[in-house]
């Protein structure tokens, strides 16, 4: 086994000045240079399962790299698993979100496996540690270590970005099995105060919503003609790409160009730049509900216009701790298949490349950029970072008004909520009004855009960061 450190390139304290102003960046630095002094000498380590894929990962590069822009020692490591060991950390994932996932036991032999892997990996982290150090673990993947890291004389805040609005059979089986890990931290980190289990004292837990880098590579400004542009290089769109490559800033190092093409499993030639798109983003989870946005789309057909509709996620090959996200590409597509030919036709399952996860993010840039409207209907939803870029866009979004989608998405001002994730006639209704009103959908957006900029960019979330900190150091 072994643990596997994530570069991080620092950002200037004052990168995000031409978006929040003066007067709130002055504020930032204010917070992060009294952190900065609090912690002196201690490193802040923070702990996932996966470097790229999600959105923890993507938040972790940005965070990080405003980190150690004010000159605070923050790393970042992944830990090491089998297939075996991420099979039961996603029954785990699937069963805090209230869903069987794979239906599989979650019993004293997953325990076993469980704690065999992160030993290898607590004992090359307790080797890193000092007494003093912070120690961030983000999700069920790591909750294990938290005890030796403890032992090592670490502060140790468990991180969990999933969760259930409401507590089922399920989700309190998952929290049993992690109970034993982790119920003597002194905290706790939720992005929505209702994930977390009855058990948890009220005085450990913090809430702490995400939030987007506005110059990462997925957010970046892009012009409607450049975005075009990509989508017809990498096949999404028809028609012929000009010569010059697609280019996108790189956090570090000169700027990248899109050069691979998406597969699109021959689910019909993609829509032509004028025909309006639907968008839905996600990685290839059951909990993401691709299938559903399929059948409300294609069973209220002529409701859309001339709208088509691409259901985008990663390559499956390109994130190691999802080792459903084949079996949930291959039901979609078979779903594909048995619709009518009509709907065939303007339905797009896609897989974006991974080879370079900026260049991925690109892609994603553009799609959100040229979609008429973004949809998230999830069936549960930790947080839905793609709500927020796509507002970050000016874009309208329908989601499920479930876990921190409710948090982004104000009912009728940036978008529209879902109150039945299995609703596909209203889901549908949502979705086609957006469409059929571009003056609506165009108020939705610019509101949604001043909304992320107000509470999901990164100055705000690590103001709450830093008061967690100076909690625990004190």
């Amino acid at each position: 086994m072994g643990l596997q450190e994530v570069r991080i390139r620092p950002l200037a304290p004052s990168h995000l000045e031409s978006i929040i102003g003066p007067d709130r960046t002055e504020r930032f630095e204010a917070v992060a240079d009294a952190v900065s002094k609090l912690l002196a000498d201690r490193m802040v380590l923070n702990v996932n399962s996966t470097a790229t894929g999600g959105g923890v990962a993507e938040m972790l590069q940005t965070l990080l790299a405003s980190v150690c822009g004010f000159g605070i020692d923050a790393r970042w490591l992944v830990i090491e698993g089998s297939s075996g060991f991420f099979a039961i950390t996603k029954r785990i994932h699937n069963h805090l979100y209230g869903m069987p996932g794979d239906g599989g036991p979650l019993g004293r032999a997953e325990h076993e496996a469980y704690e065999a892997t992160l030993s290898a990996n607590a004992r090359q982290l307790v080797a890193l540690v000092r007494p003093g150090d912070i120690v961030l673990l983000h999700d069920p993947q790591t909750a294990g270590l938290a005890r030796s890291l403890r032992g090592a004389g670490a502060h140790v805040v468990w991180r969990c970005h999933v969760g259930l609005d409401t507590q089922n059979d399920r989700s309190r089986l998952a929290w049993d099995f992690l109970r034993p890990y982790i119920e003597d931290l002194p905290a706790f980190v939720f992005s929505c105060e209702q994930f977390a289990p009855p058990w948890l004292p009220h005085e450990s837990l913090f809430v702490i919503p995400p939030s987007i880098d506005p110059f990462s590579a997925k957010n970046e400004p892009m012009s409607i003609p450049d975005a075009v542009r990509v989508l017809q290089r990498v096949g999404l769109l028809s028609g012929d790409a000009d010569q010059s490559p697609g280019a996108f800033s790189r956090r570090d190092g000169p700027a990248g160009h899109v050069t691979h093409r998406v597969e699109l499993f021959d689910t019909g030639p993609p829509p032509p730049p004028d025909v309006p798109v639907v968008l839905q983003a996600s990685r290839w989870d059951v909990l993401k509900d691709m299938g559903g946005v399929m059948s409300g789309f294609a069973e209220h057909l002529t409701d859309m216009g001339s709208a088509h509709l691409v259901l985008a996620g990663p390559s499956v090959e390109g994130v190691a701790d999802d080792p459903e996200a084949a079996e949930v590409l291959a039901g979609c597509l078979a779903a594909w298949r048995d619709l009518p030919r009509a709907a065939q036709h303007r339905i797009h399952l896609a897989c974006l490349p991974m080879i370079d996860v900026e260049e991925n993010a690109a892609i994603l840039n553009a799609l959100q950029r040229h979609a008429k409207v973004v949809v998230q209907k999830s069936l549960a939803e930790g947080f839905g970072l793609t709500v927020a870029e796509a507002m970050w866009k000016g874009r309208p979004v329908v989601g499920s008004a479930v876990g921190g989608i409710v948090d982004q998405i104000v009912d009728g001002e940036t978008g529209s909520l879902l109150d039945d994730p299995s609703d596909l006639a209203t889901f549908a209704h949502l979705v086609a009004r957006l469409i059929a009103d571009p003056a609506e959908a165009e108020r939705m957006g610019r509101n949604g855009q001043r909304r992320v900029s107000e509470r999901f960019l990164g100055d705000r979330h690590l103001q709450h960061w830093a008061q967690l900190v100076a909690r625990q150091i004190h």
